[in-house]
């Protein structure tokens, strides 16, 4: 299958962009300075009440995390998403909701602090939608760890720059892309930085 480029927009830090997506649409998330976690929200674009669901994809795939070729499916268990290139080192994560203010407040550092839930609604306003919930996102380059105590382990990320990750989708659909602001635990080591993010066409 041949793609070709059709936009490219720098995802700046701390903040988040929504992208409507038509089914067979691909869309390329790169860390462009390296241990920057994103977070991947998608909505069913006739019907953004339908969304990704992170409980529902361990489910339908019986993993914790994500792998190349995973389906990602909504809240109504259809598919959404596919992983269908992976050039970081695979670490990503579906355990972890999005920040908000209420973590930020309770890190101590003020519910004003920049917030993925909070970009996630600013993102959609210029395509007109708004959603009165904050699904569990797609956490690309966050490197969680289960320990065998059954604790989590919150990992920088190990992305170096330009690696990416390629989603297709398998709806039509709105992604909204986040450059997590999280900077009091150590994902993002401390210093948010952007996200590129390019959409490709099926060449004709």
């Amino acid at each position: 299958m041949t793609m070709r480029s059709s936009s490219l927009v720098v995802v700046p830090a701390r903040e988040g962009r929504a992208f409507p997506l038509s089914a067979g649409q691909r869309i390329q998330i790169s860390d462009v300075e390296g241990g920057q976690v994103g977070d991947v929200f998608a909505f069913v674009r006739d019907n953004p009440t339908e969304y990704h669901s992170a409980a529902h994809t361990r489910a339908h795939v019986d993993r914790l995390f994500p792998t190349l070729g995973e389906q990602f499916v909504t809240d109504r268990r259809r598919p959404i998403l596919t992983l269908a290139e992976d050039s970081s080192p695979g670490h990503h994560d579906l355990l972890i909701p999005a920040c908000d203010p209420a973590r930020y407040a309770a890190l101590g550092v003020g519910d004003s602090h920049p917030s993925c839930a909070e970009n996630l609604h600013a993102a959609l306003v210029p395509l007109g939608v708004s959603v009165d919930v904050v699904p569990q996102p797609i956490n690309v380059f966050m490197y969680v760890q289960v320990n065998t105590d059954g604790t989590l382990s919150w990992l920088p990320a190990p992305t170096r720059a330009g690696d990416a990750v390629v989603f297709e989708a398998a709806l039509d659909c709105i992604v909204v892309v986040s450059a997590c602001p999280q900077d009091v635990v150590g994902i993002n080591g401390g210093r948010p930085t952007p996200l590129a993010v390019e959409l490709f066409d099926t060449a004709g």
